[in-house]
Parts: C-alpha cells; structure tokens; sequence
C-alpha cells in the first residue's frame, strides 16, 4: 500500500474509472497501483504476446553470443522470451560473457532477477536515448538486438551509422486480441462503465486500440482523457488522430501513474 493511501482518507483517483490495455500478463502491476490510489480499473487487453514463427533466427543467434561485444534488450517481453530459449539450448551462462544494455528499469530488473548484470540503462527509456548511450561504445564492434517482430528501426539503423555491426533477430511478436473488440465497444458506449481515461503504454497498444475500436469509433472519444507513457507512444496517438491528454514525465509505469495523479488526482 502506498504512503499516499495510507496517509489520505480521499485516494486521490477515487472515483475515477480507468481502462488499463496492457497485455493481460502484465496488466497487473499497472491495474494494481491504480487501484491503490482509489481507481476503478477495467482491463481489456489491446495486445496479444506471440511466439514468433520459428525460434530458429534467435537460437542461431543465442548459439552465437560469444561472438558478439553487446546484447541490447528493449522490453520485458524480449528479456522472457530470450530467457527461454537460453534455457532450453542450456546457454544461459553465456549471457556472462557479453555486455547488455536495458532500454529502462522494468527491462533491467527482469534481467537481473535471471542473475545477470545489466552494464547500460539510458536516462531516457525510448530508443534514441539507447544509441546516445550507446554510440561511442559500439564503433567497429558486433551488436545483437533482442525485439519483437515488428519495432522502430531507429537502433538498429543508428547504431550502424556509428560503426557497428548489427544484428536483429525476433523473439516475440504482438498482435491485435480480437476477443477484446466487443468488449471495448461496449466498454465505451455503456455510461455507467465507460472510462474517465484510458492508459498506453506502447505503441502497439495506440495502434491496436485504434483497429479494435474502428476508424468511426475514436472519433468519439473526446470526453475520455488518454494517458501515455511516453513520447514515442503519445508521437502515435496524434499520429492516429487522438488528443493525448496526459504525458508522463518518466517513462514507466511509476511514471505514468504519477502523471496521472498530478493530472486528475483530488
């Protein structure tokens, strides 16, 4: 329990009803701190983790870590994934001999809770604050790049401007959960349930939001305030036509929900 509730007779979100669209494993945390501060949470999953295809790219890669100076990570989801199938090649000791950089805390601490240090975490968590960090680092050396099957190019591509030689390889892919589209119709036009402010916390989850509801819907959406988790999620937002509403100032999840207790908190 928060120092806020515990504190508070009035959480400060008490009242206010929030739709959280993470992936339904990792709802969770999001939903939970919201609920702490008083929020009434819905959870309508906008995106669906998948295994990709064929592992065979990744395990070729895995198989191969020691020929690479850096292992660059950008979600939790990579980090599970990759962990996987290290354990079933038996090569997680590998991961020992290779340096990593995490695209932000929840990415580092997922790998640390596997045993293993983490050497880079940009100040910013988004893909540009990666390369900065990066940049100098990498010139002239082999780089692998653990995502999801569809991702911004802005790492890959950079960090082979600066010199690097770079290899990307999927280890999940996100898709759009079709069982969640009547659920948020409904969700949305019923008065009694509809959110006060839905939550984003990726791209992916602006874009399958916007498929999931149809282009005639997020027209109607001027009354909901949307919260997003940072620049590039808010970039697609107003990329799609949608009026973001709150911005967090640290792109987390602690982040996001201080954002929108500053915003609409009592």
């Amino acid at each position: 329990m928060s120092k806020r509730t515990k504190s508070s007779a009035s959480p400060p979100l008490r009242g206010v009803r929030i739709l959280v669209g993470r992936a339904r494993h990792q709802a969770g945390h999001l939903s939970d701190e919201l609920r702490e501060l008083g929020a009434t949470v819905l959870e309508i999953p906008f995106i669906e983790i998948r295994k990709p295809k064929s592992f065979e790219p990744l395990d070729s890669a895995l198989r191969s870590l020691d020929t690479y100076d850096w292992l660059i990570l950008t979600s939790v989801n990579g980090v599970e994934a990759m962990w996987e199938r290290l354990s079933k090649l038996r090569l997680t000791k590998n991961l020992k001999q290779v340096k990593i950089a995490a695209i932000g805390p929840a990415t580092k601490k997922a790998m640390e809770q596997h045993g293993i240090k983490v050497d880079v975490v940009p100040k910013e968590y988004v893909a540009e604050s990666v390369v900065r960090s990066l940049r100098r680092r990498v010139k002239g050396k082999p780089v692998l790049l653990v995502r999801a099957k569809v991702a911004r190019d802005v790492i890959p591509s950079e960090l082979r401007k600066a010199g690097a030689h770079v290899d990307v390889v999927e280890a999940y892919e996100t898709v759009v959960p079709q069982s969640s589209r009547t659920r948020l119709r409904k969700a949305l036009q019923d008065l009694r349930r509809r959110p006060h402010l839905v939550t984003f916390t990726s791209s992916s989850t602006v874009r399958n939001f916007a498929v999931l509801l149809g282009a005639r819907q997020t027209a109607g959406l001027d009354e909901i305030q949307l919260a997003s988790i940072g620049p590039v999620t808010s970039s697609t937002l107003r990329e799609l036509g949608l009026r973001v509403g709150i911005a967090a100032r640290k792109f987390t999840i602690p982040g996001l929900v201080e954002a929108i207790v500053r915003a609409i908190g009592k």
